[in-house]
């Protein structure tokens, strides 16, 4: 009966929280350089400020957010450029993808996976942005729609996926 013992589920149960927080931190780490890259290192600027608490919100270690505005600092050659991808999900809420990334080929092809994965696809430009209003790099839906439960399901099923890809940094629903 091997995998039994109390260290085996402890060590599966780190393994997995410790999973979760490296892509949480892998994407902030991601905000933060691009952030670090536009405001020239300027700790002080709003854009900066505001994903510097949102990393510490997340508890990411000082070290890692220091490390992260450093190294975006002392490499430009290496710039990543922010993406945003529309889509209709499951019962027709329109989702709003926020991508943050170095290659914008790849990240395409990731999303259209992703969404062809769960029987959706991409949008056209402003398709889906009419249902949501942009405040603070942050997209609120400005009109709602009511899913029955199997879609709900669907649903969060699609976003839990996007929101695992390493270069997804936020998806946004108008679903109720």
């Amino acid at each position: 009966m091997s995998g039994h013992n109390k260290w085996s589920q402890i060590k599966r149960q780190k393994e997995k929280t410790d999973s979760q927080k490296a892509k949480l931190f892998g994407k902030f780490g991601k905000l933060l350089a691009e952030e670090a890259r536009k405001s020239g290192g300027n700790l002080s600027a709003p854009n900066l400020k505001s994903a510097i608490d949102r990393a510490r919100a997340a508890n990411m270690p000082s070290d890692n957010i220091d490390r992260a505005i450093k190294k975006a600092i002392l490499d430009k050659s290496a710039s990543l450029e922010a993406i945003t991808y529309e889509a209709y999900g499951p019962g027709g809420c329109a989702l709003m993808i926020d991508a943050l990334t170095s290659n914008k080929n790849k990240a395409a092809q990731e999303v259209k996976f992703i969404l062809s994965e769960h029987g959706t696809s991409l949008a056209s430009q402003g398709s889906a942005s009419w249902a949501f209003t942009r405040n603070n790099h942050e997209w609120t839906a400005s009109t709602t729609i009511p899913l029955e439960d199997a879609d709900v399901e669907k649903l969060n099923l699609l976003v839990e996926a996007l929101e695992e890809n390493e270069e997804v940094q936020a998806v946004y629903t108008n679903a109720e």
